[in-house]
């Protein structure tokens, strides 16, 4: 905790082409550091980081233009694309050093800005983590609430804890954080690290508002693949389950062995050519499958083994000095 007994807080923001919606997040955060400075609720050193995730637009430039006249706006920029949760693990990395506590959040204000007084309240009641979870899934359309919960679940039957109906909306304690850095895979999936983790923990239920500005940045491509390595990152039944499949299928063809032996013995034998061939097709798919599947595992592992930096940063923005503050908080 800060000296006097006020959390240092950092919001992180990861930032991938957002110049549509990145004033009017700022200018909300603004406001609710203000109200929880204003109830002594954080300390006056705490912040907002951006992390500019490799952008094509104006997105650092709108970063750069609030960090000389926003006190709490402070902002990291990364030297080129590295995905969703590396640009999240940047902010968190830069953040933990500086502060008691860190509470991620996506800058499309899809998620509820009013409960994070509710966030440092739990962080103050003694929780290291406080995970934002969505109450209901009703404005989301059938395809999307149907994917949602089956991905869920199957993380569950895969052995993945993870919280249900939570993203990356969440509050970690700096010992959370200190801890994270223990985690070195290359494949990141914090939605599954953070409760491997431990400590004490509790949820936060709010309503997901509609996204306030520009498109989403996970269409049905992106989000099917961030959940095949969500499940293969943490789990190795996959693999288990096709050597299930593959006793089962060793003990058709035995049975259909014996049958086919009957057959012969009994002079009834019959001209198999469908069969045959839906065997064939069958049986090759599967192979097809069981060694794609392997080759993801081995592709992963092939990642691990090179030790490459998740993230590369090319600039970053300090926040403003404790004069700046003074000067700037008090006459506003």
């Amino acid at each position: 905790m800060s000296s006097n007994n006020q959390p240092i807080l950092t919001l992180v923001i990861p930032c991938y082409n957002e110049e549509a919606v990145l004033p009017e997040t700022i200018k909300r955060l603004t406001l609710v550091l203000k109200d929880l400075l204003y109830q002594n609720l954080i300390s006056k050193e705490s912040k907002i980081l951006f992390v500019d995730d490799g952008s094509k637009d104006n997105t650092w430039s709108i970063i750069q233009e609030h960090n000389s006249s926003n006190i709490f706006v402070s902002g990291l920029k990364l030297a080129k694309n590295a995905g969703h949760q590396n640009a999240l693990l940047a902010g968190l990395m830069n953040a933990k050093t500086k502060s008691d506590c860190v509470i991620s959040i996506d800058a499309d204000l899809q998620d509820d800005l009013n409960v994070i007084k509710e966030f440092i309240q739990q962080y103050r009641e003694g929780y290291d983590v406080v995970y934002g979870v969505r109450k209901s899934r009703d404005t989301d359309t059938f395809f999307k609430r149907f994917t949602a919960q089956s991905f869920y679940k199957l993380m569950r039957l895969m052995g993945v804890n993870v919280v249900y109906n939570h993203a990356d909306y969440r509050l970690m304690s700096k010992r959370v954080l200190e801890h994270l850095t223990d985690f070195k895979e290359t494949n990141l999936f914090l939605r599954g690290l953070i409760p491997l983790i431990g400590f004490k923990t509790t949820e936060v239920y709010y309503d997901r508002n509609e996204r306030f500005a520009g498109e989403s940045k996970y269409p049905l491509k992106k989000m099917l693949a961030f959940a095949f390595d969500g499940i293969t990152s943490f789990s190795v039944t996959p693999i288990r389950l096709i050597s299930v499949l593959g006793f089962l299928m060793f003990a058709t063809s035995l049975i259909i062995a014996a049958y086919v032996i009957l057959n012969k013995v009994t002079g009834n034998t019959v001209v198999g050519w469908p069969s045959l061939m839906i065997s064939i097709w069958f049986i090759g798919g599967l192979q097809l499958v069981a060694l794609g599947l392997i080759g993801e595992y081995i592709g992963k592992i092939y990642k691990e083994v090179k030790r490459r930096p998740k993230y590369i940063i090319e600039a970053e923005l300090t926040s403003c000095t404790q004069k700046q503050f003074e000067k700037e908080f008090i006459m506003s």
